[in-house]
């Protein structure tokens, strides 16, 4: 995969265009093609024939549109991450692990700008005195279509001693049914009948597991099983979640702006969501204070809801939750008295070394003797599962 960034040369030189992106800085506009041209015509003083003035224009309406040379990169249905740790060190990740390509920016300032301008787009701050950024990018902003949105991490040097790191994120919608998770060897035929059991019997549950095991595109899935006549309210902190179903509603969080102002927590939206009347209330990726006001909604009449959580094993979600729910406020006592009545199933997806995602395990949560609460696999890929009984005597409780 080759996209490299062209070197100024001849009579087109790095002075010049540098001159010229700070006249297009200065105008506080959109990069559009007449400007920029008109802008190299100004710093060039009428010395350009149009073959230069061409090259220059492609020069730089590749580094100010989109990603700049990372877009083609991004375009790829098939990369989740692209990663920048050096000018000539750029990487992507299509679910197999890291692999260079053969993208390269001239320059550190030119990794500087991009991660900066993208910053911007993001209504974010990047200079030295905020040296870092996280932020979120639409599909617009990206060249990529409305359906897209791009996480966006930045760290500047000296920070970054190797120079200006770049990570994005594609978010791309996790449409994929469960026929089709079954058809495709993720979700074994044995817990295909499980998992909708599940969800008919409205039982809350969490999808568990590390970054890209398939977490969302298994809770998507599921939730194209509701009943239609059901009413789903997905709450993000960055829009994945597009289950096939006819009546979703999609609530996003919001970083505050450049200003530090107008942020929208997924806590927040948590609290909207309860007042819509919800069948079904799902959030995301369960990551902060949120936990309290979900696990809370779980245990007032607003049954079957779901959520993810990162987590490298059922064995870890109890520990996790502890945390996040210390953040809002809740200790251990309560956090284990509030998720042994609110979440009943916890769904564990794992990712091979080859990239291969599957449901390994789908556990129950059970009260432990000492008052506690711990997860008991009821389902195994692997084999036997101890607690198979628990599970079906509680899908036997709902059914009855």
């Amino acid at each position: 995969m080759s996209n490299t960034a062209a070197e100024p040369t001849g009579v087109v030189t790095t002075e010049l265009l540098e001159r010229v992106r700070e006249r297009l800085a200065g105008d506080h506009a959109e990069p559009e093609p007449a400007r920029v041209a008109a802008a190299i015509r100004a710093e060039a003083g009428g010395m350009l024939g149009d073959t230069d003035l061409l090259r220059a224009l492609r020069l730089l309406q590749t580094e100010l549109t989109g990603a700049g040379v990372l877009e083609p990169l991004l375009h790829d249905p098939a990369v989740a991450d692209v990663l920048v740790t050096a000018p000539d060190a750029v990487w992507i990740d299509r679910g197999r692990g890291v692999e260079r390509t053969s993208t390269t920016f001239p320059d550190e300032a030119a990794v500087r700008r991009l991660a900066q301008r993208l910053a911007l787009s993001a209504g974010r701050r990047l200079d030295d005195a905020q040296p870092w950024v996280d932020g979120q990018l639409s599909g617009r902003e990206l060249l990529l279509g409305q359906n897209f949105g791009v996480r966006l991490h930045a760290v500047l040097a000296p920070i970054a001693r190797g120079g200006t790191c770049l990570s994005l994120r594609v978010l791309r919608p996790a449409t994929q049914g469960l026929d089709v998770l079954v058809r495709s060897g993720a979700v074994p035929p044995g817990a295909e009948t499980l998992l909708r059991e599940i969800i008919r019997a409205r039982l809350a549950f969490l999808v568990v597991g590390g970054t890209g095991a398939g977490k969302t595109t298994l809770l998507s899935a599921l939730l194209a099983e509701v009943d239609p006549g059901e009413r789903v309210i997905c709450v993000e902190d960055a829009a994945e979640l597009a289950p096939p179903h006819p009546h979703v509603v999609r609530l996003v969080a919001r970083p505050p702006n450049i200003e530090g102002a107008g942020e929208i927590t997924l806590r927040d939206l948590v609290r909207q969501a309860l007042r819509m009347r919800p069948d079904r209330l799902v959030i995301g990726e369960v990551r902060g204070a949120e936990v309290v006001d979900l696990l809370t909604a779980l245990n007032t009449g607003h049954d079957g809801g779901a959520g993810t959580v990162h987590a490298n094993s059922p064995r870890e979600v109890v520990a996790r939750l502890e945390a996040l729910a210390g953040l809002g406020g809740m200790d251990r006592a309560a956090l284990h008295s509030q998720l042994a009545a609110a979440v009943q199933v916890v769904l564990h997806v794992r990712r091979r070394a080859d990239g291969f995602r599957y449901l390994g395990e789908i556990g129950v949560v059970q009260r432990d003797t000492g008052g506690g609460v711990e997860i008991y696999p009821a389902w195994r890929a692997a084999g036997p599962a101890p607690s198979a009984g628990v599970l079906r005597a509680a899908l036997a409780e709902r059914a009855g």
